[in-house]
């Protein structure tokens, strides 16, 4: 079989190119991001697993080198739960952690609430405008 040399074009082609211990982790978090948000689209954004709600990116995902990423998409979202996730590296926009401590589901579960929030109050304010 010969290597892919294009971007992949689903979630399942991006797992296709990481290692096993990040694609079991991402993986977990795929099915919660369905569970909790069954409506959002899976996609491939910015060359990286993401779900879209309303039309609008709702969250991301990705495998690096040595961690993994979890994007929530708003920087709102992540100050809004600064101390839940005091225990992750953390930037302006992006959750970082390893694949042997990955994210508690219940941690995802917040952070996807509130995205999901976020996302349908954006949505209803750009359909009220004329």
């Amino acid at each position: 079989m010969e290597p892919i040399n294009r971007k992949p074009q689903t979630i399942d082609e991006y797992f296709a190119c990481v290692n096993a211990d990040h694609r079991d982790v991402l993986q977990e978090l795929r099915q919660t991001i369905q569970a909790v948000a069954p409506n959002a689209e899976e996609c491939i954004s910015y060359a990286i697993p993401a779900f879209r709600l309303n039309g609008r990116l709702l969250v991301g995902f990705a495998a690096w080198s040595n961690h993994c990423s979890f994007y929530p998409m708003s920087s709102k979202t992540l100050k809004k739960f600064r101390n839940e996730l005091r225990n992750f590296q953390t930037s302006k926009g992006t959750l970082r952690f390893s694949p042997d401590k990955p994210m508690p589901v219940a941690l995802v579960k917040k952070l996807l609430k509130a995205r999901i929030a976020e996302n349908n109050a954006r949505a209803n304010k750009n359909r009220r405008k004329p």
